[in-house]
């Protein structure tokens, strides 16, 4: 196998195996990869536009019983600055982010050991009654596994009852690296990879869709990488829920991984770029300026990427581990174009809101 030969298949629309896009993230020089990505990028989205989202992420509550090892917002219930938040508190939160255009909301939290499945219905209704016209993309797949034991219901009961009160898709969250080996090192305490699976193929099937994540550059692997976009690419093909995929560099400060070396600007670039070639079936690849700034995003939109993520009004999770890139919506607008895109503003399931 050569990287001649993978390349021939990629421009042959093929699908690529594991084993080829290992070699692509081991041997292929970046910037021909990156123009392997782009290319695939343009077959799937033939326009020239490039989407992005106005939200808010809304923790919940920072009480947290898993203690992950790349997590530097959790609490404990003792801990002074831990919270589970108030009515007047969501509501104004949200009522801020309608006015600043918002037409979601991310609402995600801790594994508190004192709420259940029934406290986070009566969340979403409360917000669907104050805000009707607002979609509530919320709970991550640990989330839903936490709760959904502490009420002794099973996962697709969980999410019927959610979906029925307001919920309506999920973000990847919790992925991390999905590799088994992996997360019993960085998240031991949190759902398991099949766990995490299961979660994502029940809400896709009573037509929940969600999006998919990959935190790297902690304790994983080559290999592992690869098999966690495998495992997504299969799911995939059995249900189409994914809406997209983000990538993500950890954030190592304030963790207790804070002695791993961050991963580097073009690190990220290579693992994007294989992502948007083995992720054939995933329509859309997420750029994320939250962790790499704003120019290394918009350098991301030629490497695979075609949508710039979230004007995000809010965001503490990443926050807390040191990084903390702002973005107007003036200066999104303004890096998409200046790549040569036009930008547009998009929902949560990617339909269009606004051209610019």
């Amino acid at each position: 196998m050569s990287l001649q030969a993978v390349e021939e298949k990629i421009k042959s629309y093929k699908r690529i195996s594991e084993e080829e896009a290992l070699l692509l993230l081991k041997e292929a020089p970046l910037l021909h990869l990156g123009r392997l990505a782009f290319e695939v990028r343009k077959r799937i989205h033939p326009n020239n536009v490039v989407t992005f989202l106005i939200d808010r992420n809304i923790n919940y509550t920072n009480v947290c019983v898993s203690k992950c090892k790349f997590c530097a917002f959790c609490r404990d219930e003792s801990d002074p600055d831990a919270y589970v938040i108030d009515d007047e508190t969501l509501k104004r939160k949200i009522s801020e982010a309608l006015s600043l255009g918002a037409t979601s909301i991310l609402i995600q939290g801790g594994l508190h050991p004192n709420l259940n499945i029934e406290w986070l219905c009566n969340m979403f209704r409360k917000i669907k009654s104050w805000f009707p016209q607002m979609h509530i993309h919320g709970l991550s797949a640990p989330e839903i596994v936490f709760y959904a034991r502490n009420s002794n219901l099973s996962i697709e009961e969980a999410l019927i009852r959610l979906k029925g009160s307001g919920l309506a898709s999920i973000p990847g969250g919790g992925a991390e690296i999905l590799s088994q080996r992996v997360r019993d090192k960085v998240s031991p305490n949190k759902c398991t990879v099949d766990e995490w699976f299961h979660v994502m193929e029940k809400a896709h099937e009573i037509g929940l869709k969600s999006s998919a994540t990959m935190m790297f550059g902690h304790l994983e692997e080559d290999t592992d990488i690869v098999e966690h976009l495998s495992r997504l690419r299969d799911l995939q093909d059995k249900t189409g829920g994914f809406t997209a995929f983000i990538p993500w560099a950890f954030q190592p400060k304030n963790t207790k991984l804070s002695w791993i070396e961050k991963s580097t600007s073009a690190r990220y670039l290579r693992i994007l770029s294989v992502a948007r070639i083995f992720l054939d079936n995933i329509p859309n690849l997420q750029a994320s300026w939250v962790t790499q700034g704003g120019n290394l995003a918009q350098i991301s939109l030629f490497f695979g990427a075609n949508d710039f993520g979230s004007l995000m009004i809010e965001e503490n999770v990443v926050k807390a581990a040191g990084v903390s890139y702002r973005m107007q919506l003036n200066e999104i607008l303004r890096l998409i174009k200046d790549a040569g895109f036009t930008p547009a503003q998009r929902t949560t399931l990617y339909q269009i809101v606004k051209i610019y």
